[in-house]
């Protein structure tokens, strides 16, 4: 038995040897101590420290003679990946990530740990820039005759210095942001390094000129840089977006001339240099001292002012405005000829009238106010009604067209048929229903596209002006199936008499918007002044074949004729009953004009 406080003294004991068990170990791992860029493990063993392997391959070794050699990691068979334009670096001990010659990271740093880390892009000092603007000076210098193929050298060098420079001026703004917050498009604040390079230069539009225009090259004549060029470059650390839309306002090198503006771009065309384009840049607004553009990418822009086609603009305003003017007319008084005479009343009267007011509308509107664009509420109203009517001069277009192919079918008997009465009501919800729905969603959906700088009509952003053209296409294809359709019924009734007034409203119906269609290409001058012309003459054509044309027409304008026009027997009879009965003059002369019938 052994008494309590002697197990007390037992346990103290115990702990005291030991601690001095410990404590001699520890002593004897220090006195003896590891090998140079080793560590000791578990006091027993040393462990060389990481970035160092022995010589023997041993992970743990007791042997203090031992040595640990540095692991180079950026050789086999571990050979470090530090990603795409970057190599591995061994150092004493360890490694690090670097950019290869031509990179750099945009924050300035020199290395990086790991491949996930790397965000190494190009790099352009300050001795490669100047060497390639030498470069392009010297060329220019020596070569003063432009041909194709010198133009084409210029147009790679000029590529190749504008493409470096947007680069480095990123760089340059990324590595001193006076900013560190931005508002991104999700409402979201965070903490993002973003930086905006604007480069401007003074003279590079005297070398890459308005000869290097590719949209119009055999004309390059009458187009000329009215702007300096301009670069922009947008981005992050992490991201430099190829596309986003940028708002561009250009002072004019040349002031207060009379031109079309074009907004354009730099366009990189691999072996062939690059080329000023339009392609994706719209014109906002211009005066005679700014230009204001929109483009939906970045790159290097600048304004051209086309001479040759704002003459051309103002011929073709000058043919718009009298050839519609002269319309007006013609739809007015075939508008009063359908609506009085009363001998044509049937199904298509009706067609060709309500035709001739949506057409009639849509004219007079286009001339009052498609210029009207100081306020912008009412040029979108403008707009909203000018699409609104034109589309419905098309929808009745096409119910003339399915009129038409009825009528070659024989499936409709004078103003009895069942076909006939069934056009009839639906032809009104039709003509006029189907615009509203189109305008209605339009608007609805982008009310903010409606209106123009320049004009009020509907813009060309987001493709909205298929809102337009894409019900347009769609009633040209069924009316020319129509078409085809009539010619085919008709081969064998050459004989009818109104064989050849029917091919005159298929003309209507047709061929005008065809030349509308083929405004491409080489051809595509002519097709726009035929398409003026003829589009802006309709309604002389529709007066032309509808009326005059119209032998019912033309009885009863001879009926009216008549009557205004009294014969000179009648005449004699008047004016002796009126020198006889001077009293009586006004009320002789009353009964006469109200004596007449203006339709039987």
């Amino acid at each position: 038995h052994i008494p309590p406080l002697s197990i007390s003294g037992l346990c103290v004991l115990v702990l005291l040897k030991t601690a001095v068990f410990q404590n001699t170990k520890d002593s004897q791992c220090r006195r003896r101590g590891c090998p140079q860029n080793a560590i000791c493990i578990n006091k027993t063993h040393c462990a060389c420290e990481d970035g160092f392997v022995t010589t023997s391959g041993e992970k743990y070794f007791s042997d203090f003679l031992e040595i640990c050699d540095d692991v180079n990691e950026c050789v086999p068979p571990i050979k470090i990946f530090c990603g795409m334009n970057a190599d591995c670096v061994n150092t004493y001990g360890s490694y690090h990530c670097t950019c290869i010659p031509g990179y750099a990271l945009p924050s300035g740093e020199k290395n990086f740990p790991n491949a996930s880390m790397n965000n190494c892009q190009v790099f352009i000092s300050c001795y490669q820039l100047k060497n390639l603007s030498y470069k392009l000076q010297s060329f220019i210098a020596i070569n003063t005759n432009w041909t194709a193929e010198n133009k084409r050298r210029i147009a790679i060098e000029v590529t190749e210095l504008l493409q470096n420079l947007e680069q480095t001026a990123w760089q340059d703004a990324l590595r001193s942001p006076v900013k560190k917050w931005m508002l991104l498009n999700n409402s979201r604040v965070g903490e993002f390094i973003c930086a905006v390079a604007f480069l401007s230069y003074s003279s590079l539009q005297t070398i890459i000129n308005a000869s290097f225009f590719i949209e119009r090259p055999e004309k390059s004549n009458g187009i000329y840089m009215l702007s300096q060029v301009v670069s922009i470059a947008v981005g992050s650390h992490q991201n430099q977006p190829s596309s986003l839309s940028v708002l561009l306002t250009f002072q004019h090198i040349q002031v207060g001339m009379n031109h079309r503006s074009l907004c354009v771009y730099w366009e990189a065309q691999g072996e062939e240099g690059g080329a000023w384009s339009t392609k994706n840049c719209n014109l906002i607004e211009s005066n005679k001292t700014h230009t204001r553009c929109n483009c939906t990418h970045l790159s290097s822009f600048a304004v051209l002012m086309d001479l040759q086609q704002q003459d051309e603009d103002y011929v073709l305003t000058v043919i718009t405005y009298v050839g519609l003017s002269l319309s007006l007319l013609c739809l007015f008084l075939a508008i009063l000829t359908f609506l009085l005479c009363h001998t044509i009343q049937n199904t298509s009267t009706s067609l060709h009238l309500q035709l001739s007011l949506c057409l009639f509308l849509a004219n007079l509107l286009f001339l009052i106010g498609i210029k009207q664009t100081k306020i912008k509420v009412l040029c979108s109203i403008i707009a909203g009604l000018l699409h609104y009517f034109y589309l419905a001069s098309f929808t009745w277009l096409l119910l003339e067209g399915l009129h038409l192919f009825l009528t070659a079918r024989n499936l409709m008997v004078a103003n009895y048929s069942r076909v006939n009465h069934s056009l009839r009501k639906v032809m009104y919800p039709l003509g006029y229903g189907i615009p509203a729905v189109i305008v209605a969603i339009s608007a609805a959906s982008r009310a903010n596209l409606y209106g123009t700088s320049s004009q009020c009509w509907l813009q060309t952003q987001e493709g909205f002006l298929w809102a337009f053209l894409g019900p347009v296409c769609i009633i040209f294809s069924i009316n020319f199936v129509f078409i085809l359709l009539i010619i085919w019924i008709l081969q064998n009734k050459a004989k009818d008499p109104s064989f050849p007034r029917t091919l005159t409203q298929l003309c209507i119906l047709g061929c005008t918007w065809c030349l509308g269609i083929l405004q491409i290409g080489p051809a595509a001058r002519i097709m726009r002044y035929l398409f003026t012309i003829i589009n802006s003459l309709q309604g002389v054509f529709i007066f032309l074949v509808y009326c005059l044309l119209n032998h019912q027409v033309q009885e009863q304008y001879k009926k009216w004729f008549k009557t205004l026009r009294p014969t000179k027997s009648e005449s004699f009879m008047l004016s002796s009953k009126v020198v006889s009965e001077p009293g009586r003059k006004h009320q002789k002369i009353k009964s006469f004009l109200w004596a007449g019938k203006i339709c039987s």
